[in-house]
């Protein structure tokens, strides 16, 4: 990326899209992939029973990755399961997954219990993976710890939330997170990210993926189009 600004194609690239809703069904996932095409998205993320209808749709496409969510919403699965549902995702043509933490065994201090249930599926597959650690449950201490288990389970990425707790990101679990990955792992952040301001700032705490809504994500490229020469400027 160039020094001191972002392009509005980089933006996008760096954004994740997603129809992982219930009622989400073939229509939103043609228009998911539709808009993906059309503004160059990072990334299309579906339920698992979804994935090959999509995988279809993108077989022309190049730069796209394809996502699934592992034990999602609630983190609750068996590891058993989540280590079967993550290899049959692999399988049905994923390249990357974010996988659910176990919330209430990190919150009763079951450290062991999260390490060896993200390590397992971590390793059960060759995809990276990014591990949601739902920040709105969690203190902050129970936040640094979920980000020391996942740094040392090999994630790929620690991310804020799964969108569907009443809250996701913020600038102070953006600034908890990264203060204590220190470039270890990459950030994602999920939940409540509306507009470019938002984005800008957490890319300055070192953010490089995104999960926004697909009607706030068109919105922040279109806004980065509307600027000069179709760049935002990253002064502090």
């Amino acid at each position: 990326m160039s020094e001191g600004i972002l392009t509005y194609q980089q933006i996008a690239k760096m954004i994740d899209i997603s129809a992982v809703q219930a009622y989400h069904g073939e229509r939103d996932i043609r228009e998911l992939v539709g808009y993906a095409r059309e503004f160059g998205f990072g990334a299309v993320h579906v339920l698992p029973a979804w994935i090959p209808f999509a995988r279809a749709l993108l077989q022309d496409t190049q730069g796209i990755s394809l996502g699934s969510p592992v034990g999602f919403p609630s983190g609750g699965n068996h590891v058993a399961v989540k280590r079967a549902e993550a290899m049959q995702m692999v399988s049905d043509g994923v390249t990357e997954l974010d996988m659910m933490i176990n919330v209430g065994k990190l919150r009763s201090g079951d450290y062991s219990y999260v390490l060896e249930e993200l390590r397992g599926v971590i390793s059960s597959v060759d995809v990276p993976a990014k591990v949601i650690i739902e920040t709105h449950y969690l203190n902050d201490d129970e936040i640094r710890q979920a980000c020391e288990l996942c740094v040392e389970a090999g994630a790929q990425f620690v991310k804020t939330s799964t969108g569907w707790a009443p809250t996701g990101a913020t600038l102070m679990n953006i600034a908890l997170i990264a203060d204590c990955v220190k470039d270890r792992i990459g950030i994602k952040a999920a939940g409540g990210i509306r507009d470019l301001d938002m984005l800008v700032k957490m890319y300055h705490y070192g953010v490089r993926r995104f999960g926004i809504n697909l009607q706030s994500a068109v919105e922040i490229v279109k806004a980065v189009q509307r600027l000069p020469d179709g760049v935002v400027g990253l002064a502090p």
